[in-house]
């Protein structure tokens, strides 16, 4: 078993449970302006990826393009969602408490919307200031450089990190930037996220034997 110094968490579906809740809104917004998608075509298509990626998606499927208003709406809307059904993911305090290497958190949401997440979720104590938002780097997933600037930053080359993703998207940019990546996939909709993770799991609390902890 490797021994690795730094662990690397995504941030969506890994701490948090708000990919099913975040993309439902998403999608009951898109309806409105005529997309006709369903939870399951948000869930392989947009997971894991840059909001305006996803708007530009349902852009091409509604052939006009989205009111300029549809982001600050979209976070609005999933805020109050979240703000009184978001919880953290089953397992992953119990691994976070055992947990004796440096850790992080590196996701594609604004810095705003992941600290809020953490906190509603009761999250916030493990991860003081080791948060990093593709926002602030101008790149998102599945570039690899969210991970890049993390891994960099809390000191460590991508060989001694492993990181904790759910989506075929990061999984693939963690990939692409030299880092093992164990794959959470109790939710998983993408056929080719299996093939990108180093391994995969369906319990998060798996996590404390595939760390050894």
């Amino acid at each position: 078993m490797k021994a690795y110094k730094c662990i690397i968490f995504d941030c969506d579906g890994v701490l948090v449970d708000s990919e099913l809740l975040g993309n439902q809104v998403f999608v009951d917004m898109a309806n409105e302006y005529g997309a006709g998608i369903d939870l399951n075509y948000a869930m392989q298509h947009f997971k894991g990826g840059f909001l305006n990626d996803s708007m530009n998606k349902v852009e091409a499927i509604i052939k006009r393009p989205l009111p300029k208003d549809f982001e600050p709406q979209y976070r609005k809307r999933s805020y109050e969602v979240f703000s009184s059904q978001l919880k953290a993911v089953d397992g992953v305090e119990k691994v976070l408490e055992k947990l004796r290497v440096p850790y992080c958190v590196a996701s594609s949401g604004p810095q705003e919307k992941i600290r809020r997440n953490l906190s509603t979720a009761g999250l916030s104590s493990f991860f003081d200031a080791n948060i990093f938002s593709c926002y602030d780097i101008g790149k998102w997933k599945p570039d690899p450089a969210i991970y890049l600037h993390a891994s960099k930053t809390m000191g460590f080359l991508p060989k001694d990190c492993i990181v904790i993703e759910d989506s075929y998207k990061g999984a693939k940019a963690a990939t692409s930037g030299g880092f093992d990546v164990y794959g959470y996939a109790q939710l998983n909709e993408d056929p080719k996220f299996e093939m990108e993770v180093t391994r995969s799991f369906v319990e998060m609390e798996e996590l404390i034997s595939l760390l050894g902890l």
